[in-house]
Formats: structure tokens, C-alpha cells, sequence
């Protein structure tokens, strides 16, 4: 389909279009891998008695926590270097450095960090996929962009 071809001549099948925020239409991904890394780099000296390999940013993020709930994802990882914590409950506070963490309690100050990150940066989008967001909106037709985030 050529870029000025109109995109309603491919609409026979489909009413509407729903886009994921997450790697589609943002960055986040980055984003994301940055706030874990933080929070591994704060807790892993911790949680373990001897040294342990350190989250790498893009080999670790992309094998044990992307597409992953944020708790599978610490406990994936964790695994991976042998250590296991409790679950806790949901509102484990997010810094619990005076005590035993829990994988609640980390996924809390996994999303903090992350809101942090996004606080201070922003998240970059897409420029081809806000292009064709506009493109479509400006043809009428409908969209959406959702996230599990």
C-alpha cells in the first residue's frame, strides 16, 4: 500500500484497529529495561551472601522479564541467579530495606522506578507509527492503542 494510497480501500474485513502502546507505538521497551536494571543493581547485593552476575540490560530483560507480569518476571530472574524471596502480598511497601524483601515488595519498587524514569524522560514514540495513527484517524477510521502495562 502506497503511503498517499487512501487506507479505507483495505478496509473490507476489519471495522476498527487497536494498536499495543508497548514496542509499537512507544519505546518503552528501553524504558522499561532501564527500571529493572535500577532495581536489580539496588537489591541484588542483598540478596545474596555471595556475588551473583548483575542484570544486563538487553540480554536479561529481553530472557526473563519481557512480556512477562512484573512479578514472573523477578522471579524468573532471581532464579536465574539462584535466589528465591516470598511473595508477599500487594501492598508491600516498595522500599523494605530494613527487612527481607518480598517479590511484591520489589515489583512495587520496579513500577516506582519506571515512573520515575518516566518522569524525568518520557517515553519516545514511534514516528512511523504515529504517522499511520494520524493517517487513520484523519480517515475516520476508529482506533485504539491499549497496553497491559
Amino acid at each position: 500500500m502506497s503511503e498517499n494510497q487512501p487506507l479505507h480501500s483495505a478496509r473490507t474485513a476489519y471495522d476498527a484497529v487497536i494498536f499495543d502502546m508497548d514496542g509499537v507505538v512507544t519505546d518503552t521497551a528501553s524504558v522499561h529495561a532501564r527500571a529493572w536494571k535500577a532495581l536489580f543493581d539496588e537489591v541484588l547485593p542483598r540478596l545474596s551472601t555471595t556475588p551473583v552476575q548483575p542484570f544486563d540490560a538487553d540480554t536479561d530483560y529481553r530472557r526473563y522479564v519481557d512480556g512477562r507480569p512484573r512479578e514472573d518476571g523477578i522471579r524468573t530472574f532471581l532464579a536465574s541467579r539462584g535466589i528465591e524471596l516470598p511473595d508477599g502480598l500487594p501492598g508491600d511497601p516498595p522500599d523494605d530495606s530494613g527487612t527481607q524483601p518480598t517479590i511484591a515488595a520489589l515489583a512495587a519498587r520496579k513500577q516506582a522506578l519506571f515512573d520515575e524514569h518516566l518522569a524525568a524522560d518520557g517515553v519516545p514514540a514511534f514516528p512511523d507509527a504515529v504517522a499511520l495513527l494520524h493517517r487513520l484517524h484523519e480517515q475516520g477510521i476508529p482506533t485504539a492503542v491499549v497496553t497491559s502495562s
